[in-house]
């Protein structure tokens, strides 16, 4: 049960992690809301208060391995322990290789890739120490399927994918820590802002043609797989809107 664990989650300014870590504190989980963007934070923890939550605001850019660090620490030191992680943080600036947008390659590797990893490496020991915990990665149907300008996105979500398969032989059966990959197809979210290759315009306009999931459904998936029974575990989900073929 979710009811009084303590839980972190990654890039909860906006999109799947706002709602993530507003499903969760309606479920009864004190949470650690983190982001860059602390102003849109705030508004999440009023929001949280309002429906009789509990939340930490925290700065944290996850390319940075002190700032995830510091952001397990406070947790631990406000609420004494550490329950769930959700590594949802990350970006995806789309292109086409030929481009060459390099600085973008090397952004998604630190954000998708590095980010869970320092965050993971953050939290482990508190969980192994509980021996109980649970962590959810947010990867992407691009860690299944590879499409035309999304090579390094892609890249980043196989290995987050192949990260949490890996944490998952290694920390369940000895620490009783589970792990879940969430593989979300197109959800209407800010991710798509972030694109700056002009030829993917018409791309961009056509998924914005398919009925979307919102945030909200992902977030539910989530709080199934961490509300599941404790010898149950959800080791991948993967959602997509009903009008999307790949």
């Amino acid at each position: 049960m979710i009811k009084d664990k303590v839980a972190i989650v990654t890039g909860a300014s906006s999109g799947i992690g706002y709602a993530t870590a507003l499903a969760l504190a309606k479920e009864g989980a004190k949470v650690a809301i983190a982001a860059r963007r602390t102003n849109l934070l705030d508004k999440l923890q009023k929001e949280i208060s309002q429906k009789g939550g509990q939340s930490l605001v925290c700065s944290c850019d996850v390319t940075k391995r002190k700032e995830c660090e510091s952001l397990v620490d406070a947790t631990v030191k406000k609420w004494g322990r550490l329950d769930i992680l959700v590594n949802n943080a990350g970006i995806m600036p789309l292109s086409f290789v030929k481009n060459l947008k390099v600085d973008e390659w090397e952004q998604m590797v630190n954000v998708n890739i590095k980010g869970v990893l320092f965050c993971t490496a953050a939290a482990i020991p508190h969980m192994i120490k509980q021996n109980s915990g649970h962590i959810v990665n947010i990867s992407s149907v691009a860690g299944r399927i590879v499409f035309v300008a999304g090579s390094v996105y892609c890249a980043t979500k196989y290995a987050v994918r192949a990260f949490s398969e890996g944490l998952r032989q290694e920390l369940s059966t000895r620490n009783n820590i589970r792990v879940t990959t969430i593989e979300p197809g197109i959800v209407a979210t800010e991710l798509t802002n972030t694109i700056t290759d002009k030829s993917l315009e018409a791309f961009v306009k056509h998924s914005k043609t398919i009925e979307a999931l919102q945030a909200s459904d992902i977030a539910n998936a989530i709080v199934f797989a961490v509300n599941s029974p404790s010898h149950v575990n959800v080791n991948e989900i993967l959602i997509r809107p009903t009008t999307q073929e790949r």
